[in-house]
């Protein structure tokens, strides 16, 4: 469920009333994402997407993810269009929450991934990095590197009432790949969480890239490595290397990658498990019962660093 702020008719007609997008006509929440509020909006225009920002998204960065999200929709990066007000800012306040509208994109995210989905994806993907280029404002990936440390300490002795010793694990796998950690990559605007339901497709091209509140500027090669880890591995944790070729390959015809960033991919995937291992496990260890977040298992993303840690070149990712 992703409602966590109620908002009544009432008080979105009178937001309403701060745009040019016509007048109220239905309104519901919808109950995906574990983020922040979203509500479906229709009015007498046609349809938008209503967020409010909860507590987890910092205020600061509200106008770069606003601001990046218009950079790449003006670049033909099918992604949601900040909509101003008639004083011309997207950034409003709604239920004591910080919100905005942006517009609304057709197409559902796949429940199954097939191989026809992956190189439609890298294509997209390596065209919203192409796209990002000249967006002059930067973002420090607050979940990058730099924060795994401190992630994992975090959820201190407690992880190991999930599986034993899995503290002392995560830690000498942590070390190995921050030793082993490039630097001198290409970088650039990332979206950092393209999982499946940040994508959606119609008549099986994709219609929609969406929430892009944990974008950050920095390797592109590290947002390959979510997507290898969130789009080709099967429901036995197996990794399908014809996906991962279909997508780095369909990446690499848009935007080539270099020699460096291939020979990093197994490092860059490992980093990239890591990430979701040790905020999936801070979730399930400090989720109270009964919260509307529905918890996601760490353990799925650690059996995936286990696949990445005995990879020894690109050609494990079919390269």
């Amino acid at each position: 469920m992703a409602v966590y702020t109620e908002v009544s008719d009432e008080a979105v007609t009178e937001f309403l009333a701060e745009y040019d997008i016509g007048r109220l006509v239905a309104f519901r929440g919808i109950a995906e994402g574990v983020e922040n509020s979203n509500y479906a909006l229709r009015t007498t225009n046609g349809d938008y997407i209503l967020t409010l920002y909860e507590r987890r998204v910092a205020p600061e960065d509200l106008p770069w993810f606003l601001g990046l999200m218009e950079h790449l929709a003006g670049r033909g990066i099918p992604c949601p269009r900040p909509v101003p007000g008639r004083d011309g800012s997207a950034l409003r306040r709604l239920a004591e929450r910080h919100a905005a509208i942006t517009t609304f994109l057709p197409g559902v995210w796949p429940r199954r991934i097939q191989l026809a989905h992956c190189a439609p994806l890298g294509e997209a993907l390596a065209r919203l990095h192409l796209a990002g280029e000249g967006y002059r404002p930067e973002r420090v990936n607050g979940l990058g590197p730099h924060s795994w440390s401190r992630l994992l300490e975090a959820s201190g002795p407690e992880s190991d009432t999930l599986r034993p010793d899995l503290t002392s694990e995560m830690k000498k796998a942590l070390d190995r790949i921050l030793a082993a950690w490039p630097a001198e990559l290409p970088r650039g605007h990332i979206h950092a969480d393209l999982f499946p339901d940040n994508v959606f497709f119609l008549e099986g091209r994709i219609s929609g890239l969406i929430d892009f509140y944990f974008a950050a500027t920095d390797l592109f090669a590290y947002d390959i490595a979510v997507c290898l880890n969130s789009w080709c591995f099967e429901s036995d944790i197996s990794c399908n290397v014809t996906k991962a070729r279909a997508l780095l390959r369909a990446y690499d015809a848009v935007r080539p990658l270099s020699p460096p960033e291939r020979a990093a991919l197994p490092v860059l995937c490992q980093g990239a498990a890591m990430r979701f291992l040790l905020t999936r496990l801070y979730d399930w260890l400090n989720t109270p019962a009964g919260a509307l977040v529905t918890r996601k298992n760490p353990i799925e993303y650690l059996r995936r660093l286990y696949f990445h840690l005995e990879a020894r070149d690109e050609h494990a990712y079919g390269l």
